[in-house]
């Protein structure tokens, strides 16, 4: 089964990834003819994600292959229903931890008029750790705070975009 589960979730994701690249980029985003930099157009980054998520799906069809032969030899000396119990055990976790994120991505959304983008940002990314239980805490302590504030410093300053700024405190 998880074979199959790979190949399939590496299906969807490259055709989500060619459908991103051959329709909704093309037809939903408008980059102007006066770019002089092309990684300030607005088509670029969508595209850049766009070709890593197909690279992720041929990456999840190929592995499927290798998973299946790992898990035959791995679980040959396994019962089958003790090996059942515990992938619901783990997919019971998980469906929290997906609900649980529903409401961060909800509430994110929802918080950045208030705070900004960037202020709200630190606090998903912080929340994010702890929902993940996140192995290094400290190390996500500091991204949390570095990653959004590097990149409101490059898109402000830099690319010379405007960021939503919240209504409690501006940044520079």
């Amino acid at each position: 089964m998880l074979k199959n589960s790979y190949f399939i979730s590496g299906l969807v994701t490259l055709f989500l990834s060619l459908l991103l690249l051959f329709v909704a980029i093309p037809f939903g985003i408008t980059s102007p003819s006066n770019i002089t930099k092309i990684v300030l157009s607005p088509v670029f980054w969508p595209q850049v994600l766009s070709v890593l998520l197909g690279i992720t799906g041929i990456a999840l069809m190929v592995c499927a292959n290798d998973t299946h032969d790992v898990n035959n030899n791995i679980n040959s000396n396994i019962d089958d229903n003790e090996h059942d119990e515990d992938l619901r055990v783990l997919a019971a976790g998980g469906f929290k931890r997906l609900f649980l994120m529903g409401i961060l991505m909800g509430a994110y959304v929802a918080v950045i008029p208030k705070l900004g983008l960037v202020w709200t940002s630190m606090l998903a990314f912080v929340a994010l750790s702890v929902l993940i239980n996140s192995s290094h805490p400290r190390t996500a302590m500091i991204a949390a705070v570095v990653i959004p504030l590097v990149l409101y410093l490059f898109f402000a300053h830099v690319a010379g975009m405007s960021i939503p700024q919240g209504e409690f405190l501006r940044l520079p």
